[in-house]
């Protein structure tokens, strides 16, 4: 089933993003540290929460394929996009921390940096950050979206820091490392200030699901068609469609107005049309609850 197979690989990616994130926390801190980059230590912070998101990620994903039960008669996608938010919470926190550390750091005259040492881990973040998230960006669920927009935060910021110790190296070889002592703890504000608009998007986007709002306009087209395609081939009146996304579940509500013109008419027709339906649904990739109502009255159908 291409669900199962989607769901496989969304672990899987998960996983990558834990070790990977794992892999720069040790290497972001030691190299900090011997470089003496408050910037490079928030990276490998940075990390380190991203370790314990991604696990947080995982178990929501473990969860959410459980199925219905009496007690979630729907689903548990819930808990995919409620992962969302913790995680953008998290960063955003972190993210605060870090400015009000760097502008601790400008006040107090700078920090002096080993401009070497940082070019090299600036190099080594921005290629490792490109290669991760174009590897997460095969996923096809809320969670493993969210790691990408991750990564590619975490790379930009990398792509930053290049350019910030670049500056500094320019400074210095022109005799001015008393401006280069800025440029670490500024690229931590201004890097850190630029990066909350990660978290910011990945709240939105997941409040939209906890509140059980209507799925992306593409998906929505996509189900529209799928609809109105049933309603010509059995010539019914009218359609009405309603849908909501919770993580990877999209929820869907049809009611199909009928006459006596309609190719509707028994119980066996309305099962006939449902499996039309269900095979046109199907084909769209997403998973799905959906509830097929017919009527020859239009007000219970709006």
């Amino acid at each position: 089933m291409p669900g199962t197979e989607d769901t496989r690989r969304d672990h899987r990616l998960l996983l990558l993003s834990v070790f990977a994130s794992a892999a720069f926390a040790v290497v972001s801190c030691v190299w900090g540290v011997l470089s003496g980059s408050s910037m490079i230590v928030f990276d490998g912070l940075y990390s380190f929460a991203s370790i314990g998101l991604s696990l947080l990620a995982v178990a929501a994903l473990r969860v959410s394929r459980r199925g219905p039960d009496a007690a979630h008669p729907w689903g548990r996608e819930e808990w995919e996009p409620v992962a969302v938010v913790v995680k953008a919470l998290a960063l955003a926190a972190l993210s605060v921390y870090a400015v009000v550390g760097g502008v601790a750091d400008l006040l107090a005259g700078g920090r002096e940096v080993a401009t070497g040492w940082a070019l090299g881990y600036a190099v080594l973040a921005t290629a490792g950050g490109v290669a991760v998230t174009l590897a997460l960006r095969r996923g096809h669920g809320g969670l493993v979206r969210a790691e990408a927009a991750e990564w590619q935060g975490d790379t930009l910021l990398s792509v930053g820091v290049l350019v910030g110790f670049g500056i500094a190296a320019g400074l210095k070889a022109a005799g001015r490392a008393d401006l280069a002592a800025y440029v670490d703890p500024g690229m931590v504000v201004l890097v850190s200030l630029l990066f909350l608009r990660v978290p910011a998007g990945l709240i939105v986007r997941a409040m939209r699901e906890v509140l059980a709002m209507s799925p992306p306009e593409e998906t929505m087209s996509e189900l529209q068609t799928a609809v109105d395609e049933v309603r010509d081939a059995y010539r019914m009146r009218e359609a009405f469609l309603r849908a909501s996304q919770v993580g990877s579940r999209v929820d869907v509500e049809i009611d199909y107005l009928v006459d006596d013109g309609s190719a509707v008419h028994t119980v066996a027709d309305c099962d006939e049309v449902r499996s039309d339906l269900h095979e046109r649904l199907a084909a769209l990739g997403h998973e799905r609850s959906v509830v097929v109502a017919f009527t020859t009255d239009r007000r219970w159908a709006e």
